[in-house]
């Protein structure tokens, strides 16, 4: 097993831990979970390309985008 094969692990642990924190009613905490969704899109998409699954590369580029939307959109103006 390569390190590429064990980094969906990593991507996992990310992810559950950034939708804990997005959750919170504390805006420093979100804005850490909104910094961690986007470190797991990372992961996610590094994983991808070493499995070739090109949907999934795809999927972390627009949950990436969205997650980005969001953050912005909640902004105060």
């Amino acid at each position: 097993m390569t390190v590429l094969d064990i980094l969906q692990w990593p991507a996992m642990l990310v992810t559950i831990i950034a939708a804990w924190f997005v959750a919170s009613s504390q805006r420093r905490r979100r804005r850490l979970g909104f910094w961690l969704y986007l470190a797991g899109n990372v992961l996610w998409a590094l994983w991808g390309l070493h499995a070739q699954s090109w949907a999934l590369i795809v999927l972390q580029v627009c949950l990436a985008a969205m997650n980005i939307r969001g953050e912005r959109k909640a902004e105060p103006s």
